[in-house]
């Protein structure tokens, strides 16, 4: 069984007396301001320390150890935790307010500390149903046991960890390698002979946050899955080193100069840590590109890029005997039968069968009759690849503005990627033009300009799935046939034991790890790695939810 346990204030030192006494551990701590990591005494947590921004950060130090930290004033943070806590550890200025969050958070039988405790502190957690107690006779501490008789949701089953997944793209790929590293069997279900063949198999993908003056949705989803994914690949040995890639830096260059001020503003509101963001003048980013640009840009020095393939295989690798391959192999059809989902292919024969199933498909998701309704839709995507004897850019690092461009790799700079609104598959040249008229408008200069009437056409089509506000769907699958009258989440039906990691669109590199964390969290009903708000904005039914609130 795991503990889970809250702090108010993180203490390193609670934390290793809480790790010392063993067996799984959730550990979710809470800060107004992380400290350097230089502070931390334990050299495994100094090295995987977060940096010190907003939001909820988690941190997996072994398959026993999990650490939350929630970055942010208190009185914010708590209402944003979900989780069944066995032990509460209060800080000196806990506030009587949070008495009723605490109890809807404690277990019947969860314990709690608190150092000098004000009357009106113990008045509150009295009345939340905790029985306290002074620690010692001569101490104004307490401690305390949650012993209130009001009702509580039963404790959820233990899962039966077996599941098939359906993709072994970056959502298939990071689900199998979380599963597997949770004690799953997981059999994965492939249409093509390897992983990531369809919207995963770019020769390259970008890797950096989202940035906004107002911190809104998808730029605090964007940070929380870019810094989680940042230390899973340190976790599995590098970029460059466990997979193809290098963390060579992304500048992102101001579209103009009204732009520009806008990246400037976001920026000094946020006054983020130089490793996460900074401003690069255009002196700097005129430096970076070796070319002349009027205005500078955002500069994530820990972003960079990654075959995405070479990835999906290095997370599959480490697997083991948990994870059953089952490629060459299309799943067309599920089907509940005797508490697991049978998948079929085409001609109706059994591929494999589990409790749990995962859709992580993508574009095609939509073919299988239990997600026919939800609103996905595929996005043409055309990367153009430039030889380096054809003479493109020699870039260190990626630079982007309205398309993108990439150092060299294997010979091979990929610059696009375009937008497209129709489903054909093949290289095209006003696709290729489109590209190279960018690159062009990024790097200025007559050798870039005169690529687009001499550069082969080369490249490579994908199709990306996306959903109408551009956030994945991560999560139970909803029920559409069964929905009735819906007036909040909770109450959007669920298909039993079928679950859909989709919509990644073009971020699947960041979102696909910290995605697939979420979803073992919801199968393992353990705390998620994100404040409530988010994990609903990721939820599958929410679009179901928005259609019935339209029509009642």
């Amino acid at each position: 069984m795991m503990r889970v346990a809250l702090d108010t204030q993180f203490s390193d030192e609670r934390f290793a007396a809480a790790r010392a006494q063993g067996g799984r551990l959730h550990y979710i701590a809470m800060a107004a301001a992380l400290p350097p990591a230089a502070q931390i005494a334990d050299a495994e947590l100094r090295a995987a320390w977060p940096l010190n921004v907003p939001g909820f950060h988690r941190v997996i130090l072994n398959d026993d150890v999990t650490l939350d930290l929630l970055v942010g004033p208190a009185d914010a943070v708590l209402p944003q935790i979900r989780a069944r806590v066995n032990e509460f550890h209060l800080a000196s200025n806990a506030s009587p307010a949070w008495g009723r969050m605490l109890a809807k958070l404690a277990v019947r039988g969860a314990t709690l500390h608190a150092p000098a405790a004000c009357e009106a502190l113990v008045w509150a957690l009295t009345a939340a149903g905790f029985a306290c107690r002074l620690a010692a006779a001569d101490s104004l501490d307490i401690v305390a046991v949650y012993r209130s008789l009001r009702p509580q949701l039963a404790a959820a089953p233990e899962p039966v960890r077996r599941a098939v997944v359906i993709g072994a793209g970056l959502a298939g790929s990071s689900a199998a390698h979380r599963l597997c590293a949770r004690g799953w069997q997981v059999t994965l279900i492939e249409r093509h002979a390897h992983p990531a063949q369809e919207a995963s198999g770019n020769l390259a993908g970008i890797f950096m946050p989202l940035l906004s003056k107002d911190d809104n949705i998808p730029t605090r989803l964007s940070r929380a899955a870019y810094l989680f994914a940042l230390r899973e690949w340190r976790r599995l040995g590098g970029v460059g080193s466990a997979f193809a890639g290098a963390d060579c830096g992304v500048l992102q260059l101001a579209r103009d100069e009204r732009h520009a001020t806008v990246q400037q503003e976001a920026l000094a509101t946020w006054n983020y840590p130089q490793a996460y963001a900074r401003w690069a003048d255009a002196d700097e980013a005129s430096s970076l590109i070796g070319a002349s640009t009027p205005h500078g840009g955002w500069l994530f020095e820990q972003g960079g890029w990654a075959r995405p393939s070479s990835l999906c295989e290095a997370m599959l690798a480490i697997c083991g005997n948990r994870l059953q391959r089952v490629f060459c192999h299309e799943a067309v059809s599920l089907q509940r039968v005797d508490g697991e989902w049978q998948v079929r292919d085409a001609g109706g024969a059994l591929i494999a069968q589990a409790p749990t199933a995962i859709l992580a498909s993508g574009a095609s998701a939509n073919g299988i009759e239990q997600a026919a309704e939800l609103p996905l839709f595929k996005l043409r995507g055309q990367v153009t690849h430039l030889a380096q004897e054809a003479g493109p850019p020699q870039l260190p690092l990626v630079v982007c503005r309205e398309a993108y461009v990439t150092p060299p790799a294997n010979g091979i700079v990929c610059a696009g990627a375009t937008y497209d609104n129709d489903d054909d598959p093949k290289l095209r040249t006003s696709s290729q033009l489109e590209n190279l008229t960018r690159l062009a408008e990024i790097i200025p200069g007559d050798a870039v300009a005169a690529l687009a009437q001499t550069a082969p056409l080369e490249g490579r089509v994908g199709f990306r799935c996306a959903a109408p506000d551009r956030l994945p769907l991560a999560g139970a699958l909803p029920d559409y046939p069964n929905a009735g009258r819906l007036e909040f989440l909770p109450d959007v039906p669920r298909h039993q034991g079928l679950y859909c990691l989709l919509g990644y669109a073009s971020r699947g590199l960041i979102w696909a790890p910290l995605m697939a964390e979420l979803l073992v969290s919801q199968l393992e009903h353990t705390p998620p790695p994100l404040e409530a708000a988010l994990v609903d904005a990721l939820d599958p039914g929410r679009f179901l939810l928005k259609q019935r609130r339209r029509s009642q």
